[in-house]
């Protein structure tokens, strides 16, 4: 019988010479940036029926994944609702459909429900639909939204009129995501983002009545980004002027038009960040303090000679976020890797901690919009903890379980067991891992499977979060592992340094190096190590392959960032100026060389690598989906072993996949199951 499988796709090279500090580089898939090209569209759709032919034989393990992580979840789940300016705002899911509906009560939450927005109604016929944000008056009577209708980040503002439930026939393009309304409840303040390189950098304003717009700010410096919000006590606008090192916030008053003027002019280096209650301002703040402190200073005297410190810096306590209410001011640091809260009473400043309470776990500030508040609402979970929201009374500092995630069918916690564990690199640093594992399904004798997941960027650290959907592994003998690699900010400030710029390779060995230490503690078998990682993680992801192919049974890169050095030489691209304090400037020599001798597409070398699936959107606005295809054509000209080596583009989507929440779990269920066929292949 005649094979009428797909062949290996094997695209076409296109010779160009990419020079820079007198170098030359040979790119024969730089053709691959042409988006619009037939060419392209049509290897992509080659490399997917490539990839669902190679796993054809998993359809139906997919459909049981599926099925297992569906069965997992409440369809007719709501979020925990909280009150703000009159009413309860929640948003909930009908069973069978595939996006959130809006909704708010009047005051009391038996009162009769409002549906703000519907995303299944709001999608029509469009393969990608999310509402990103949205902002309601202070009258309660008009709402402007944000809508992804394309997966690219490039969003739309739209408005609804919620007293006659009519969208109105108006719309503003090529929008950022933030909204904040005056208190006059007729001008809305909005970003607007460069179509070529997707930066924030214009700030308007629009007279909804008259329909009058007017330019509030333009950021000049490309290697900044503009945002904007209210504060929680709703007398002040800001707009963010943010770099990966520095940050500038503008204020004004929210009820009056007076003009936005600078809080604290920019000084290259400092980070702060201003919220307004009790007729003060308070700062999160890194001035002389690496590591942040708290502050707090009048409407006159903003400048550091001004501030009265709350919390000093301290070398051994990250501070991550801070809420501030009338009374009380409530912030969340992390000691060790381990968050907790340190909450001061702003009448004494006595303050009280709430310490850990498990091995290791995930704690943050949750949703907190009013500074009148008596109580601070935090959300927590662990590895073995579904996400669960407590509030907690600011004078009694009792508990309130607002909402735990339901997990259906016989899941049970203490059935799992998580822990913490540290290796060691290879300059002695030691490195935090977090695992979790279902405890009859584990010996540790060296024989289990591993799935070890890393990001490692950005100071962005990846806490060890409940997943029901990771349980579909653990049910079958797996273990799961979170590197905490430096390039996060896990241990602090001088934790994120020491995986950046020209020390980024320790974000490499430190994962290489966890995934020895747990076959060493015989947490994993040797030839049943995985490796997971998205984005700037998929960076990692190229990187280890490189370095380490060996050492994984198959590695799983989603939307990975893998050309750094073109893309970081092309200013026309999004998120390349930007960028330059977290990976460096190639156009000066050091940054360029020292880029090349990591970057992932440039160090494939003909070697024996390991089973690889790399995911990718068309659409992708943060890495562009040229990275991973070109990476995947090269990759086959140099692998010197047979194993398989596949793309997967989605044709409707950009960074963070599909919309959907049953999509998404499809998504899960397919690299699952590429997983758990390569652990048989």
């Amino acid at each position: 019988m005649k094979d009428t499988s797909p062949a290996i796709p094997r695209a076409e090279k296109k010779t160009t010479v990419l020079k820079k500090h007198g170098h030359e580089r040979i790119d024969p898939y730089y053709w691959m940036r042409e988006r619009e090209n037939p060419e392209v569209i049509d290897y992509l759709n080659k490399e997917n029926e490539y990839t669902e032919s190679v796993l054809g034989s998993t359809k139906n393990l997919q459909l049981t994944l599926f099925e297992e992580m569906k069965g997992r979840i409440k369809e007719d789940d709501s979020s925990a609702p909280y009150y703000k300016n009159g009413y309860w705002y929640y948003s909930r899911y009908e069973t069978g459909k595939e996006l959130e509906i809006y909704c708010r009560k009047k005051e009391n939450l038996n009162a009769e429900e409002e549906v703000l927005l519907d995303e299944n109604e709001l999608c029509k016929d469009l393969p990608y639909y999310e509402v990103v944000a949205y902002a309601i008056t202070m009258d309660n009577r008009l709402m402007a939204f944000t809508e992804d209708i394309t997966g690219r980040r490039l969003y739309q503002i739209r408005f609804k009129n919620l007293e006659t439930g009519e969208i109105l026939p108006y719309c503003i393009e090529n929008a950022g995501s933030d909204l904040a309304w005056h208190n006059d409840n007729v001008h809305l303040y909005y970003s607007l983002k460069d179509t070529e390189t997707l930066r924030p950098y214009l700030i308007q304003s629009i007279n909804i009545e008259t329909k009058l717009k007017k330019e509030i700010y333009q950021e000049e410096d490309d290697t900044f980004i503009v945002n904007l919000n209210k504060s929680s006590d709703y007398n002040y606008l800001f707009i963010g002027c943010h770099s990966t090192l520095t940050t500038e916030f503008l204020f004004k008053s929210a009820n009056n038009q007076v003009d936005f003027v600078s809080f604290i002019p920019r000084e290259t280096g400092h980070e702060y960040y201003p919220e307004s209650a009790g007729g003060k301002f308070f700062l999160k703040t890194n001035h002389a303090a690496k590591n942040f402190k708290i502050v707090s200073c009048n409407l006159e005297g903003r400048t550091p000679e001004n501030w009265e410190v709350i919390q000093e810096h301290n070398e051994t306590v990250f501070i991550e976020d801070f809420e501030v209410f009338k009374t009380h001011l409530v912030i969340q640091e992390k000691i060790a890797g381990l968050s907790q809260l340190n909450v001061y009473c702003l009448t004494d400043m006595s303050h009280r901690q709430l310490p850990p309470t498990e091995e290791t776990y995930l704690l943050y500030l949750e949703n907190n919009p009013e500074a009148d508040h008596q109580s601070v609402r935090i959300g927590y979970s662990s590895m073995t903890t579904p996400h669960t929201i407590y509030d907690i009374n600011l004078e009694s500092f009792e508990y309130t379980l607002i909402k735990q995630a339901p997990v259906l069918g016989d899941f049970s916690p203490n059935e799992y067991h998580s822990e913490r564990v540290w290796a060691k690199a290879e300059d002695g640093t030691h490195i935090p891992i977090s695992l979790v594992y279902k405890k009859d399904l584990f010996q540790k004798n060296g024989k289990q499977p591993l799935l070890l997941y890393a990001y490692g960027s950005y100071g962005s650290t990846i806490d060890p979060y409940f997943s029901s959907v990771r349980l579909s592994l653990l049910d079958r003998g797996f273990v799961f592992a979170i590197a905490h690699v430096r390039g996060g900010e896990y241990l602090g400030t001088p934790w994120y340094e020491g995986g950046k710029l020209l020390k980024k390779k320790n974000s490499f060995t430190d994962f290489i190096a966890s995934a020895e230490f747990l076959v060493s503690e015989k947490y994993a078998h040797v030839d049943k190590l995985f490796a997971m990682g998205g984005s700037a993680g998929g960076l990692l992801m190229g990187a280890i392959a490189n370095l380490r192919p060996d050492l994984w049974r198959a590695i799983i890169a989603q939307v990975p960032f893998m050309d750094v050095v073109t893309t970081m030489l092309d200013d026309k691209i999004p998120l390349t100026t930007g960028e330059y304090d977290e990976w460096g400037n190639p156009n000066e020599k050091i940054y360029y060389d020292y880029m090349l001798s990591y970057s992932p597409y440039d160090q494939i070398s003909s070697q024996h690598y390991p089973k690889i699936l790399i995911t990718s959107g068309l659409h992708d606005s943060q890495v562009q989906y040229w990275e991973p295809t070109k990476y995947v054509a090269k990759v086959r000209d140099y692998n010197l072993s047979s194993n398989e080596i596949l793309l997967k583009t989605n044709m409707d989507a950009g960074h963070g996949g599909m919309s959907g929440r049953y999509e998404q779990l499809q998504e899960m269920a397919f690299e699952y199951a590429f997983i758990l066929w390569a652990l048989e292949h």
